[in-house]
């Protein structure tokens, strides 16, 4: 994880909602790819197949509804930031989940950005144990 002094000097709460979810789905997809590689042996074709239906937006939108209610205040300010950012989602894509799925890599990114690496884990450890994503 990130260190607090490898930011530059900007305060984070002013990094654009949008720059924040683009971090957060790198961290959010590390995190499944390395928990994918982690359980039992199986094929590449496997892992990349389960990965991909857990890092998309009606997964992460169903992991933001799962733990929504246990955040902060801050942490439901980054979201709603997040979601309410004005981007375009892919054509595939539901607009509602699309949104939620925005604010909730919002949200890792602003707890990466923040070093709250064990926040992180605590989250993500919930969303992949709720058997709605991984099924």
């Amino acid at each position: 994880m990130l260190d607090n002094d490898d930011i530059i000097s900007k305060d984070i709460k002013d990094y654009h909602p949008i720059v924040l979810a683009y971090l957060g789905d790198a961290v959010f997809e590390l995190l499944v790819r390395t928990s994918m590689v982690t359980g039992e042996k199986r094929r590449i074709k496997d892992i990349h197949l389960d990965t991909v239906r857990i890092v998309n937006a009606e997964s992460q939108a169903k992991a933001l509804r799962e733990v929504f209610d246990d955040l902060s205040d801050e942490e439901k300010d980054i979201v709603r930031r997040g979601r309410n950012a004005r981007s375009t989602p892919p054509r595939h894509a539901d607009n509602g989940d699309y949104r939620l799925s925005t604010g909730f890599e919002a949200l890792l990114g602003y707890l990466y950005l923040q070093g709250e690496s064990q926040r992180i884990q605590e989250l993500v450890a919930r969303a992949l144990n709720n058997e709605a994503i991984i099924m």
